[in-house]
């Protein structure tokens, strides 16, 4: 049965940009045509309701697969292609993919490569597993909240959620996207892909963030908003010169993660280019709220967009026909109640206008001796000081305290960084690194609580990051933990004899 996906490709929206996507360091493009007449082909070969593995490491065929799968009514489970293979397997197993489809050269044992043109392959096999239900994807939590979770989310729920993005961003058929996001991730595909397709505008796809030549790459690819995060912000805020974005450029979109005020602002005065920063969660096919183009607020990710959102004791909650109303693997059932209310566990208040600012998640508050302390308001203290670009605080194990506060600093003096991958050992920052720690504490020491203030205070090169361009959290927990646990194994080793 198609869908509204399939109508849309048929007949898109009036005015719609006859090209569609485009690569943005090669000749590839992929016209509107293409892909109605690629889902067709798809419509039929493939098993309605089949759970169906994409693995595709150039985002052109990743995008366009995606699109005519869920078109053709199979539920997709997009693959990282940088991910082990062992983690593969263990997600598609997760997932209950039956069928691994991959394009652009990726190969291995149990995939089954489509065509060049990317049209079903000969002989593709029935399936069983049959169901009449509509496409959709199959997504894995980021599991900042505990375990990853599986999320199923309808063709319905993905168009809703995309419209709702177009209209909050005014997207129209003259705009031209640039994603440079992951597309095994939710809000690539519904913000960039769904949401681009909906509003009859074109989308370049990169295949991965690039500081050198971004400016560039915006001027002779036309384009008029960029989907980013707040890394690859940090980073270009950072960028020397003055030079601005070319006018054609209405905002840059800010999601994944929160941006701190300092970035943004260092952001719109180097580029001379609006943020517009927004939430969501992939329970909620990506956006949630989103700042308005003209009347954005600084701390705030803006105000619901397509959803219903209340805030009970401190927590955000919400409804709508975007948001799941149970996990696809029946995981966390108390996170819902019986209204259809999701609590999605982050920690906000509103104003009287209905913005909603956050300051962190339930699960990263700090917990020092009973006080519970939000990493968020260290952060942006931190943050403010002009030497530097970014700071993450998480908790380090205390055997007195339970928990404390340490902070990871990035100085403003420190090599960009596309990845963001390694930690490492911290590195010399010459001689101005004594001077910035000596007036981070000053800083924090004049605005914090004595209990709020950073145990540590470290200078670090870069910050590991996910995916989705979000700091991993965990991974700086874990590098605490294992710190303390060497700490505790050698003081036994000293410990004098009785």
């Amino acid at each position: 049965m198609k869908g509204d996906l399939s109508a849309l490709l048929a007949a898109p929206a009036p005015g719609s940009a006859q090209r569609w996507l485009e690569a943005a360091r090669g000749p590839r493009t992929v016209d509107r045509a293409d892909v109605a007449s690629l889902a067709s082909r798809w419509h039929g070969a493939i098993a309605p309701g089949l759970r169906v593995g994409l693995l595709a490491p150039e985002p052109l065929d990743l995008a366009a697969l995606l699109v005519c799968l869920v078109a053709a009514g199979a539920v997709v489970v997009p693959l990282d292609p940088s991910a082990p293979e062992p983690a593969r397997r263990e997600l598609l197993r997760r997932a209950g993919a039956r069928l691994v489809l991959t394009a652009g050269g990726a190969a291995g044992e149990g995939l089954l490569p489509v065509g060049s043109d990317l049209a079903p392959p000969p002989g593709l096999p029935e399936v069983g597993g049959r169901s009449e239900g509509p496409g959709g994807v199959l997504l894995f939590s980021s599991g900042s909240t505990g375990p990853r979770k599986a999320v199923l989310l309808e063709e319905g729920q993905l168009l809703h959620v995309a419209r709702a993005v177009a209209g909050a961003h005014r997207l129209t058929p003259a705009d031209r996207g640039l994603n440079p996001l992951p597309l095994f991730h939710v809000n690539a595909e519904v913000v960039a892909v769904l949401g681009s397709l909906v509003s009859g505008g074109e989308l370049v796809l990169d295949g991965r963030f690039h500081r050198t030549g971004f400016a560039d790459l915006v001027a002779r690819r036309r384009i008029t908003w960029v989907n980013a995060v707040p890394a690859i912000l940090s980073i270009l805020a950072a960028e020397p010169g003055h030079d601005p974005l070319p006018d054609a450029v209405r905002f840059v979109r800010s999601a994944s993660a929160p941006l701190p005020v300092p970035v943004l602002e260092r952001f719109e005065r180097r580029w001379a280019v609006p943020v517009v920063e927004t939430y969501g969660m992939t329970e909620a096919a990506s956006q949630i709220t989103a700042n308005p183009l003209h009347a954005c607020r600084p701390g705030s990710v803006g105000l619901p967009v397509g959803v219903e959102l209340r805030v009970r004791d401190g927590r955000v909650w919400i409804r709508g026909p975007g948001v799941i109303r149970a996990y696809a693997d029946g995981e966390a059932a108390d996170r819902f109640d019986a209204d259809g209310w999701l609590d999605t566990g982050d920690i906000g208040r509103l104003d009287d206008d209905g913005y909603l600012y956050l300051s962190g998640r339930g699960g990263d508050a700090i917990n020092r001796g009973g006080e519970k302390i939000f990493p968020r308001e260290i952060e942006e203290v931190v943050r403010r000081h002009p030497g530097v670009r970014d700071a993450v605080v998480v908790p380090a194990p205390d055997p007195v305290l339970g928990e404390v506060p340490v902070a990871f600093v990035i100085p403003a003096t420190a090599a960009s960084s596309s990845s963001g991958g390694s930690r490492g050992a911290e590195p010399p920052f010459g001689p101005d690194a004594d001077q910035l720690s000596a007036d981070l504490r000053r800083l924090c020491d004049g605005e914090l609580a004595r209990a709020h203030r950073p145990a540590q205070l470290r200078l670090v090169a870069s910050l590991p990051l996910g995916a989705t361009g979000k700091v991993s959290r965990p991974a700086l927990r874990e590098q605490l933990a294992a710190e303390q646990a060497a700490l505790e194994e050698r003081a036994v080793e000293v410990e004098p004899a009785r």
